[in-house]
């Protein structure tokens, strides 16, 4: 049969399977396809595009974008004239990321009805207000403050955040250079966020009215933050402190120094948060520090730190629910792997590295029963062990045929996952 033959529905079927990079290889090849593709707004829910130079855009580039709906944008470089022509072409947009903005102030804002998500980083040039908030308060979700330079107050700063009384998400991450006061001010006007990541550099001791006012009124309820991210985060921390975060069930800290200090200050957090679904780690004292406070509780699993097989063990005892296992070890992990289809046989995800592990303990991974996603993190060799300066990104051969060796002894049911997808309306602070 011909393609005009087939129905368009089929088509889009096949296409929707596709990653944006094959999606716009494919309306390339013939008018219909390029007809389908274009016209399909589901094809294309959740793509961002990315804007640079808008003087290489033309109308027909720009009806391409309006075609498929195109809401979430990450605009590099940019400028005022710049958001004005956007909204021209694009006045749906509900996400939008600037990074790198030219000018000391950002503005028309207003321009963008629908805007949800908005994320400003690494703006070189000092922003003397943030007044261009206020045209968006009534509507803003999501908001991301990364690697800004800023001439006003850190005070008057959080009095602007504070007024976007409806988000849900925040996250201010910086340099140290931000001496920002503690959170309770802020957090009581943000009745309805639940997603929080910000930069610790600059405090040594969490005071105890960080997160909630030192002496809350009896009865206070808790914040309802259910995702806590901490950045370079080396503080030393109280029960107390801790106490308004009794619905906090996702905890990342990402820690300061790859060398630890005398106290583990994670201990403290394993103690207070007993209800944590999902826990990632990355840096401080190895796992054994900590392994026997991990909550039973938990789901997920991502740890990037200096741990042992031993540990494994104890994570195993600890946490008898673990789906999702995510394993980045500071030393090697040949000697990890072959033991995870014994200790965790309900994982449904695992992330490890595979350069030094055996074929016999990566084929053993067919074992767990319920796994249905592999994802690999060190996707680079060597081709020449005669030049080590050879380095080439990508699987190997030998990746290549132990997967497609995986998934014929699993029927296909696991999925093995050889790029990571990051979402561009982030920093890439994580």
């Amino acid at each position: 049969m011909s393609v005009l033959q087939l129905p368009a529905e089929l088509w889009l079927q096949v296409f929707s399977f596709l990653s944006w990079k094959d999606k716009l290889s494919v309306r390339c090849t013939c008018s219909h396809f390029k007809h389908l593709v274009d016209k399909s707004r589901p094809l294309w829910r959740g793509f961002t595009v990315m804007l640079r130079d808008f003087s290489r855009y033309n109308r027909q580039f720009w009806c391409s974008l309006a075609q498929r709906h195109v809401g979430r944008v990450y605009l590099r470089s940019g400028k005022r004239k710049h958001l004005k022509q956007l909204s021209s072409w694009l006045p749906g947009v509900d996400a939008l990321r600037l990074d790198d903005w030219r000018e000391d102030g950002v503005g028309d804002l207003k321009l963008f009805p629908q805007l949800k998500r908005l994320a400003v980083t690494s703006c070189y040039a000092p922003l003397k207000s943030m007044a261009f908030l206020f045209p968006v308060r009534d509507r803003l979700t999501q908001l991301s403050l990364c690697g800004l330079q800023l001439t006003c107050s850190v005070p008057h700063l959080l009095d602007a955040i504070a007024q976007l009384t409806r988000l849900t998400t925040l996250r201010l991450h910086h340099d140290g250079s931000l001496l920002v006061t503690p959170l309770s001010g802020l957090l009581a006007h943000l009745s309805e966020l639940t997603y929080l990541s910000i930069t610790a550099i600059t405090y040594k001791t969490l005071p105890n009215d960080f997160f909630s006012p030192a002496h809350p009124t009896a009865g206070g309820a808790a914040l309802k933050l259910t995702d806590l991210q901490l950045l370079n985060y080396d503080a030393a921390v109280t029960p107390e402190v801790l106490q308004s975060l009794s619905n906090v069930r996702n905890l990342w800290v990402y820690h300061l120094y790859s060398v630890p200090g005398p106290v583990c200050h994670l201990q403290t957090w394993l103690r207070s948060l007993t209800q944590l679904h999902s826990l990632s780690v990355h840096g401080g004292h190895p796992l054994a520090a900590y392994a026997d406070l991990l909550p039973s509780s938990l789901v997920s699993l991502k740890l990037c730190v200096d741990l042992q097989p031993d540990d494994l063990h104890v994570i195993s005892a600890r946490a008898p629910r673990l789906e999702h296992l995510y394993l980045e070890p500071w030393n090697s992990s040949s000697n990890l792997v072959r033991l995870i289809p014994q200790l965790f046989p309900n994982l449904r995800t695992l992330r490890i590295n595979h350069l030094h592990i055996s074929d016999e303990d990566f084929l053993s991974l067919q074992q767990l029963q319920r796994l249905n996603t592999l994802e690999i993190l060190d996707l680079f060799h060597r081709p020449d062990p005669r030049d080590p300066s050879w380095v080439v990104y990508g699987p190997s051969p030998r990746l290549q045929r132990l997967t497609s060796d995986l998934q014929q002894q699993t029927d296909h049911r696991v999925r093995v996952v050889t790029s990571v997808r990051r979402d561009r309306l982030t920093c890439e602070c994580i």
